[in-house]
């Protein structure tokens, strides 16, 4: 990512930033190691638990990582991140090398976040972006759950194992997709509906246009707040899928 350039591209990140209760827009990019780009942008959702909320940096490491990335080495943002996100930048597979680019300057992921805790203090090798495949599978043939299978087969959970993934299909039959993603520190973690909303905000699509959403999940843990967090965007009714893990 050229110096010059990083200014005009967080410009454009921010542009995507929906905060209707802070009002403070944040834009982040993303370097992928494949040397791609990613935009993120904090989305907020009025009425709703602040813990809802998906920081800049999130929707930048989920739009990498549901576009095919496997690690990310660097991203800039405009405004230093919050201890929330520094935790959540930390369960990375790249976290040890990872530059972080702000106004002020670049740091590592180490300085800005010294005696970290992480994924290995629990006994996880990996981390937030590798591949996977969960071997689930379901008793249907319907497209938009079948979309939604392929992101809980690739969802990171090695804390719950409670696999999921969502999808979304706007009034004019575009569809997005999101996985679930853990964190070592729990709170951090992205939820497959918020992954998939930040997907689809930052495609340009309205979050009210989504008229229909499937949850594809092994278990209970996610279905109350997909159905809150749909209901504060969407009138969409929420159809629940159930997995089966062939392993």
């Amino acid at each position: 990512m050229a110096l010059e350039d990083v200014g005009t591209l967080l410009a454009r990140a921010a542009q995507f930033a929906r905060p209707p209760i802070s009002n403070f827009h944040v834009g982040a990019v993303a370097r992928g190691t494949s040397g791609k780009l990613y935009f993120g942008a904090n989305v907020e959702f009025a009425n709703e638990a602040l813990s809802f909320t998906v920081h800049a940096e999130q929707s930048a490491v989920a739009n990498a990582w549901m576009s095919g990335e496997d690690g990310i080495d660097l991203i800039a943002v405009t405004a230093a991140p919050c201890g929330y996100c520094r935790q959540f930048l930390n369960e990375l597979t790249t976290a040890g090398g990872l530059a972080i680019q702000l106004p002020t300057g670049s740091f590592t992921l180490a300085e800005l976040l010294p005696n970290a805790f992480g994924p290995r203090d629990l006994g996880i090798e990996g981390g937030l972006l590798q591949r996977e495949n969960h071997g689930l599978s379901i008793g249907t043939d319907d497209e938009l759950a079948r979309q939604a299978l392929v992101a809980a087969n690739m969802s990171y959970a090695p804390y719950s194992k409670s696999y999921a993934g969502v999808a979304l299909r706007t009034s004019d039959g575009f569809v997005v997709t999101g996985a679930y993603a853990e964190n070592a520190a729990f709170n951090p973690s992205m939820s497959p509906l918020e992954v998939a909303l930040s997907q689809l905000n930052l495609a340009g699509r309205p979050l009210e246009s989504v008229e229909g959403a499937v949850l594809v999940h092994l278990d209970e843990l996610h279905t109350n707040a997909t159905r809150t967090v749909l209901a504060a965007v969407s009138d969409a009714p929420l159809r629940l899928v159930r997995a089966r893990n062939s392993g």
